[in-house]
C-alpha cells in the first residue's frame, strides 16, 4: 500500500511538474507575441524558443517560434545569415507539421518560403498539399498560377529576344521550330496555370491580381498561335483581362474609401 501511494505521489509531483512548466511556456508566449508584435523579433524568438522547451508539445509556441524566423526573412538576399533564417523557419513549421499535419498556416509558409527563393517545383508541391486541406484557398490557386507564368516568361523572353524580336513586336514568333518546342515543353505549364487562375476567380471574383496574370499567360501564349488571326483573338482575350482587373481595381478602391479601409491585427489570431 506504501509502495502505491509513493508511487501515486511521484505522478502528481509529475503533472505538477507539467503543469508549472506549460504556465511558465504561455507566459514566454504571451512576452514573445508583444514583441513579435512590436516588430522586435530577436526578442521574440528567444521567447518562443524558451516556451517550446518548457513545452515541446505547444505547437502555437513552435509555429510562434517559425513565423518569427520567417519574418526576419528577406527574399532575394543571398547571404548566410538570411538563409538561416529560411532554414529555421523551414525547420520549425516542418515540426508544427509533425504534431499538426493539417495546419494550413505552416504548410501555407512554407510554400511561401520555397515561393520566395524561386524553388518553384517545391512551391508547386506544398500550394496542392494546401489545397487539399483547404479546397477554397484562392490564394494558393493563385500562386500556382504565377509560379506557372515565372517558370515559362524567361524562357519565352529568351526565346523571342534570340529570334531579335523586340518587346513591343507583334507576334506570332515566326520560327515554326522555336515555336513548337516551347509549346510542346511550355504549353501545358501555362495551361496548368490558367486553370489554377481561373479556379482562384471562381472562388474569389473580385481577384485581380489573377486577373492580371490572366491576361499575361494568355497574351505570352498568344505568340505561340499559328496563325495571325489566332493570334488577334487570344491579343484580345488578354486586353479583356486588363480591363477586367482595371475595372475590380477601381470598384474595391471606392468600396475602401467608403468604409474608410482600416485593418486591425490580432496579435493572438492563429
Amino acid at each position: 500500500m506504501r509502495k502505491v501511494m509513493l508511487v501515486l505521489a511521484v505522478a502528481a509531483l509529475a503533472v505538477l511538474g507539467m503543469s508549472c512548466n506549460q504556465l511558465k511556456a504561455r507566459d514566454q508566449l504571451n512576452k514573445g507575441v508583444q514583441a513579435f508584435t512590436a516588430a522586435q523579433y530577436p526578442e521574440a524568438v528567444e521567447r518562443f524558443k524558451t516556451a517550446v522547451e518548457l513545452d515541446p508539445g505547444f505547437s502555437a509556441a513552435r509555429l510562434y517560434l517559425a513565423t518569427a524566423y520567417m519574418q526576419q526573412y528577406i527574399p532575394g538576399a543571398d547571404s548566410p545569415e538570411n538563409n538561416k533564417m529560411a532554414i529555421a523557419a523551414f525547420d520549425n513549421f516542418k515540426k508544427v507539421l509533425e504534431q499538426e499535419p493539417k495546419n494550413t498556416i505552416a504548410i501555407a509558409s512554407i510554400a511561401s518560403l520555397n515561393l520566395n527563393q524561386k524553388k518553384w517545383d517545391e512551391a508547386q508541391q506544398w500550394y496542392e498539399k494546401l489545397i487539399a486541406v483547404e479546397p477554397k484557398n484562392a490564394d494558393a490557386y493563385y500562386s500556382m498560377g504565377f509560379i506557372a507564368w515565372s517558370k515559362w516568361y524567361p524562357v519565352y523572353g529568351t526565346a523571342r529576344a534570340n529570334l531579335g524580336m523586340k518587346q513591343e513586336d507583334p507576334g506570332p514568333i515566326k520560327d515554326k521550330k522555336v515555336k513548337e518546342e516551347l509549346m510542346q515543353k511550355y504549353g501545358p505549364v501555362i495551361d496548368a496555370g490558367l486553370a489554377a487562375l481561373d479556379k482562384a476567380l471562381a472562388i474569389n471574383p473580385e481577384y485581380d491580381d489573377a486577373m492580371a496574370y490572366e491576361n499575361l499567360l494568355v497574351r505570352e501564349k498568344a505568340d505561340l498561335c499559328d496563325t495571325k488571326e489566332e493570334y488577334d483573338r487570344q491579343q484580345k482575350v488578354a486586353d479583356d483581362w486588363v480591363q477586367k482587373a482595371l475595372a475590380t481595381k477601381k470598384m474595391k478602391a471606392e468600396k475602401k474609401n467608403k468604409t474608410g479601409g482600416s485593418i486591425v491585427l490580432d496579435p493572438n489570431q492563429k
